[in-house]
């Protein structure tokens, strides 16, 4: 994969909702995500959906396209499926943004299993670290 990505933005920064691919909402979070959060077009993630990217950087509106540079990859098991998701930047991580993207993802992924245990899933859902490469279904 190239480390040139186009990024389609479906969450803005700060923002309190998610919203499913199709555009229906998915979730209300308590707290809002600190980071634009999107997904790559024709990359599809081994979860079925397109592979996830968050976009740091000012705050892009959902809608927006942007290109951006993979950093890092976040490897992340979501109830029970591989879920890896893209770090974007123009430029590379500083060691406060690299903090707060582990500060996050403890964050993310304890309250993905809440909204699991609200909905009755009882996959696993965990932060495995940090790669180079994401997998994905191509």
């Amino acid at each position: 994969m190239d480390r040139d990505v186009l990024v389609l933005i479906e969450v803005a920064a700060w923002s309190f909702t998610k919203r499913k691919a199709d555009g229906s909402l998915d979730y209300v979070s308590p707290v809002p995500t600190p980071f634009n959060y999107g997904s790559v077009q024709g990359v599809m993630g081994l979860d079925g959906d397109p592979l996830d990217a968050l976009v740091l950087g000012p705050r892009l509106p959902r809608g927006t396209q942007t290109q951006a540079t993979i950093q890092s990859v976040a490897r992340i098991v979501d109830a029970g499926l591989i879920d890896d998701k893209l770090i974007c930047k123009h430029g590379a991580l500083s060691k406060g943004e690299r903090i707060a993207l582990r500060i996050f993802f403890g964050l993310y992924v304890f309250a993905k299993r809440i909204l699991y245990t609200v909905r009755g899933v009882s996959e696993p859902t965990r932060f495995e670290g940090w790669a180079d490469t994401p997998r994905t279904a191509q």
